[in-house]
């Protein structure tokens, strides 16, 4: 049985080569018939259930400033808010970078099941909110999780076939050029994140695909993420299949 992508792109594009025509039409035709059906089969909702993306990658390599840039780009995803009992950091947005909660509160939203993963982070800890992931997922919505790579390893007991990318950045000396810049690490608390930062980059070949975040270059790693996602919505074997109920 032809799939889906067969009759919005293959079909099409076999009624046009037994026309009759000369090759400066043929192109121009197979052209405008490329442009339109593809774009049709990445919007066709049949064709694909909703993407869940996992993001992932060491502390500082710039996934809250890529997820900022992706919304002032007005992606189309569900951008997941993740619950931590960590300080909030200036310029931050209670809702939007984060759901601040006290200890107490965090331990009642475990126990009652409300995460879909949590972990204790250098000394907070850090839950994705089950019923946003659901409730995203159940409405069609691509949905982008930031996490940290064990719990990106948690997550695929889950999700195994959901899109899973890793964040790195050139080398490790601009990671810790970065964090040292941030300002929000003791000089213990750098060298931990910067040991931990070395262990995870070693899992990045783990990752479906790894996205260099250069310095003053957020567009490119975006462009690099879509891409990704644009290329598992036509892998029929990567449907976001989430055991969450």
């Amino acid at each position: 049985m032809e799939s889906r992508a067969y009759w919005l792109l293959g079909k099409p594009l076999l009624e046009i080569l037994r026309t009759p025509v000369s090759p400066i039409l043929l192109f121009g035709k197979l052209f405008q018939n490329y442009r339109s059906n593809f774009s049709n089969l990445l919007n066709h909702k049949d064709v694909q259930p909703p993407i869940l993306l996992i993001l992932s990658g060491p502390s500082g390599v710039g996934k809250d400033a890529l997820l900022s840039r992706m919304r002032e780009l007005e992606e189309p995803y569900h951008f997941t808010v993740t619950v931590t009992t960590r300080t909030k950091r200036d310029g931050e947005t209670e809702g939007k970078d984060y759901i601040f909660v006290s200890q107490a509160e965090f331990r009642a939203q475990m126990e009652q099941d409300g995460f879909l993963e949590w972990a204790e982070v250098y000394g907070n800890y850090y839950g994705v909110p089950r019923d946003q992931v659901k409730t995203a997922l159940q409405r069609g919505k691509d949905v982008i999780v930031k996490i940290d790579v064990q719990g990106a390893k948690t997550i695929k007991g889950l999700a195994p076939n959901a899109l899973y990318i890793f964040l790195a950045p050139p080398d490790m000396g601009q990671l810790e050029k970065r964090l040292t810049e941030r300002m929000t690490e003791s000089s213990d608390s750098l060298k931990i994140r910067l040991e931990t930062a070395a262990k995870e980059m070693k899992s990045a070949s783990w990752f479906d695909h790894v996205v260099i975040n250069h310095e003053n270059q957020l567009d490119l790693a975006v462009a690099e993420i879509q891409n990704a996602v644009d290329l598992a919505r036509l892998d029929q074997t990567k449907p976001s299949n989430l055991d969450i109920t």
